[in-house]
């Protein structure tokens, strides 16, 4: 037996150390056709997956809000995670249809119910326009000149593409800060409605306690449909409408993968650090994420405590704290890898080089000398008040009520504005859905929740250091029975009612002055501490993109190659294989899970509480036509070396001939640290196995007819 141990543990070294290797990159569509692919194990032409001329894999994939889907139908059938779909279910939900619990299935198309304020975007094409954006930029700009030519530009160019065709968004990138943008054209639609939501036991089996963990066995995946009017133009919700008839929907293939089979992804990462410097790494160990983790921790906590008593109250609070909860843990993750793999002193160390090379050359010298001084001058600022701009920041987005009455005071002053003047969530083209999504706020708020995180608020605010006090919460609370005043505040506000609420967003500045809320009150004496904090936010955001652009020039000047822009929101694609990894000394974790790893986990209790019906399944060992061989059981999670990050949660996982085998929803904890820099040693994604959704489909919530739908046929 020791024998044959070590024989499979020599052929499993053998295949890492020979295995392919991919790029580390998120590669925009422009780069697309720089790969190799075929080398790479792709069995198509790279044209199928991107081709500007002609329809192509990309034309199937979509942007929901924060996360990427994928049509999978010609009936405008999509498909993402399940915690992406967790809002929509969520607003849907109350106490007598608890869909995040119990889930949610519609049996037809006149069942489907409305993802309310989810929309859905589509890459129709993009453009380089750098030089239109750069265009008004002179070389001796003050830096806050320049940060509003640039963004005053990019503003004309995507307004100007709206006004012909009111049925599209457009935007304008930056690739590269201060060098390059890029323009990308939407197709843009907003029916969207809720098909399939499996049961909380299985779309988030292992709840947080397994987030960021593998080995996973997690059902993260949900199915929308997305509709338009009856002549297939986009419209608002409304029961004539039809659904969209995709022009390319991806084809599913039951077969599934095995481990080290090539696949790639396409989505639409969020951002990415990988070309910054070890200043900005310093900050972001030293000082903003432990700020983050620390606030976010107590706000988990004290809604999860009032919350626990009444489900209809945890309904309200579900998706904030789904949402702080992920974000919590990804920070902790990055933190460990920061420090265990040494990122700032190996980036530091690199420096030294970078800064021998220029000041080697005098023309070089003269250019870039000066930039990492000058970064750490900036950071060492940025220290100085980071405590206090952070507070002030989260006490506006953190409490509810504060949260209303400065988009309330402060859009009415930005609408007073000239259109491309105004901050974007108040320009014509977005506010009314900067109102829609207020309003439906409103559904989540619950008042001693808010309460009691406005008075741990203000509590630290008033613990601030002499010299970085917020002058406005001294003068109202300082040495004062805080939580009687807080209760006085909710007791006279009058700005948690929907119909107050509503009229305010589009009253003007000098009627909200005269309605006497508190809360806008209190933003009024807020507001020089809040325009003097972002007169310098936009100072800093001129000095960071000129520092960074001749960071980045010195970099490629020093290593002698061009680098992949940073991930930013918009569509890429990364490949890779199916592959385990060695995450600490004499331990190996296998990519593909099981069924049997649900049983093994299932404690009848959440987060693993496995629902009864699955568990019959599994006993009775109906697992069908989705069962695989090699596995000897039905595969339910996949591991894999691709490169993702945020925003990439229910990108499409493809095959070598393009077909999906799964659903991308999480990283590997060691992989958290992929924000900042990818290695094929720990950078590992994980994916819902396409065979484990289609059982789940077929077998627990016996909806063939969506099997049907999606051309799996027996």
């Amino acid at each position: 037996m020791r024998i044959i141990r070590i024989v499979l543990l020599l052929f499993i070294a053998v295949v890492m150390l020979t295995a392919e290797t991919p790029d580390e990159g998120m590669y925009p569509l422009n780069e697309i056709g720089k790969i190799d692919f075929k080398d790479k194990g792709l069995k198509i032409d790279v044209k199928e997956i991107y081709n500007s001329n002609n329809l192509s894999l990309i034309d199937a994939i979509v942007k929901i809000g924060g996360c990427t889907g994928s049509f999978v139908s010609p009936e405008g059938l999509v498909i993402t995670n399940h915690h992406c779909a967790y809002r929509a279910a969520q607003a849907a939900s109350d106490k007598e249809h608890d869909y995040i619990q119990n889930g949610f299935i519609a049996h037809n198309r006149g069942e489907e119910i409305e993802a309310k304020g989810y929309t859905i975007r589509i890459t129709k094409s993009y453009k380089d326009v750098s030089d239109e954006v750069l265009s008004d930029i002179k070389e001796d700009m003050p830096p806050l000149e320049r940060r509003k030519a640039i963004d005053k530009k990019r503003k004309e160019i995507v307004k100007r593409i709206e006004e012909k065709n009111p049925d599209i968004k457009a935007e304008v990138a930056e690739m590269f800060a201060g060098r390059n943008y890029v323009l990308f054209i939407y197709s843009y639609y907003k029916d969207v409605r809720l098909v399939y939501v499996p049961p909380r036991s299985i779309g988030n089996f292992g709840g947080e306690t397994d987030n960021w963990e593998w080995p996973r066995h997690t059902g993260d995946f949900s199915l929308l449909r997305v509709y338009t009017a009856p002549d297939g133009s986009s419209a608002e919700y409304s029961p004539q409408n039809i659904p969209l008839k995709p022009k390319k929907y991806l084809k599913v293939s039951p077969q599934g993968v095995n481990e080290e089979d090539f696949v790639f992804i396409l989505g639409y990462p969020g951002r990415t650090y990988r070309h910054r410097s070890s200043y900005f790494l310093n900050f972001e160990e030293k000082v903003r994420m432990p700020f983050v983790v620390d606030w976010y921790q107590w706000l988990i906590k004290t809604m999860e405590d009032i919350g626990s008593q009444d489900r209809g109250v945890m309904l309200k609070h579900l998706s904030k704290i789904k949402g702080l909860a992920n974000v919590e843990k990804n920070y902790r993750g990055k933190l460990q890898g920061m420090r265990r793999l040494h990122l700032v002193q190996k980036k530091r160390d690199e420096e030294k080089q970078l800064q021998q090379f220029i000041e080697k050359d005098n023309a070089l010298s003269g250019k870039y000398g000066h930039v990492l001084q000058e970064l750490d001058n900036y950071y060492e600022k940025r220290k100085e008040n980071a405590h206090h701009d952070y507070l002030l920041s989260y006490l506006r987005r953190s409490v509810t009520m504060l949260s209303y009455a400065n988009t309330v005071y402060f859009g009415s002053i930005e609408r007073e504005k000239e259109d491309l003047e105004r901050k974007s969530a108040y320009m014509d083209r977005n506010y009314k859905r900067t109102v829609k999504r207020i309003m439906m706020g409103l559904n989540d708020y619950y008042e001693e929740t808010d309460k009691a995180i406005f008075k741990e608020m203000v509590k630290r605010i008033l613990n601030l250091p002499q010299g970085h006090k917020i002058t406005a919460i001294e003068e109202v609370f300082a040495g004062k029975d805080i939580n009687g005043l807080i209760d006085k505040m909710y007791a006279a506000s009058q700005l948690n009612k929907s119909d107050v609420l509503k009229k305010a967003l589009y009253e003007n500045t000098a009627d909200i002055e005269r309605m006497n809320d508190p809360f806008i009150d209190l933003i009024i004496k807020l507001k020089p501490e809040i325009e003097a904090l972002e007169k310098e936010q936009k100072e800093n955001s001129g000095v960071l993109t000129r520092l960074s652009a001749a960071y980045t020039e010195m970099q490629e000047k020093f290593l002698k190659k061009n680098f992949i822009p940073d991930a930013n929101g918009t569509l890429r694609l990364t490949y890779g294989y199916i592959r385990g990894y060695h995450p600490a000394d004499a331990v190996y974790k296998s990519p593909i899970t099981s069924l049997t790893g649900i049983m093994e986990k299932n404690s009848g209790k959440p987060p693993f509480d496995a629902p009864q019906k699955l568990i019959s399944l599994y006993e009775n060992k109906d697992f069908g036509r989705f069962y695989s061989k090699q596995l000897k059981n039905v595969p339910v999670n996949l591991l894999y070396n691709c490169d993702t990050t945020g925003g990439n949660s229910g990108s499409p996982i493809l095959n070598s001939k393009g077909e999906l085998i799964g659903v991308n929803f999480d990283r590997a904890f060691e992989a958290t640290i992929n924000d900042f820099g990818w290695s094929e040693r720990y950078s590992r994604s994980i994916g819902v196995d396409i065979r484990y959704v289609l059982w789940i489909i077929e077998k627990y919530a016996g909806a063939n007819y969506l099997l049907q739908e999606m051309g799996v046929t027996d």
